[in-house]
């Protein structure tokens, strides 16, 4: 079974918590261990109560260590989503970055030859991504590049 790390805004805002959940349901159901599966909840500040941020910062460390690939959903503008991609890019982690056609995303991400970007325009084609890469890293097929979403 794949382990995926799955990167998403926290404190940069919550605006697409319905979008990680589909996320993480789609790894979910394709048999995938989501490390990081409180991104996704609507209590992510309830689960971290009590945590120093040093705390925080290991546990996303650890799981991104322990992760076969990171799976990022980057519309939100978050600093720490974009730590956690260069964080994995830099222990040579395949890496998807997913977002919401018509964007403004970052160009440290768009301009990164090291991760897979595709944009997407509803849950359906989402869902077809995620699969498509968590996918490919079971198969042990996956190639890091920069993929343009031509759709």
């Amino acid at each position: 079974m794949s382990r995926v790390f799955l990167s998403g805004s926290i404190r940069g805002g919550r605006r697409l918590v319905e979008t990680y959940r589909l996320m993480a349901d789609v790894m979910l159901s394709a048999g995938v261990e989501v490390l990081s599966e409180h991104v996704a909840r609507e209590t992510v500040f309830d689960d971290e109560r009590g945590m120093s941020e040093q705390e925080i910062f290991m546990k996303d460390v650890g799981g991104i260590h322990q992760c076969d690939c990171l799976v990022a959903e980057v519309s939100v503008h978050s600093i720490g989503v974009g730590y956690e991609i260069c964080y994995a890019v830099g222990l040579e982690k395949p890496v998807l970055c997913v977002y919401e056609r018509d964007s403004n995303v970052s160009a440290m991400v768009l301009g990164n030859k090291g991760v897979v970007v595709q944009s997407y325009t509803d849950p359906d084609e989402l869902r077809q991504i995620v699969q498509g890469f968590v996918g490919s890293v079971e198969s042990g097929g996956h190639v890091s590049k920069k993929v343009e979403n031509t759709g």
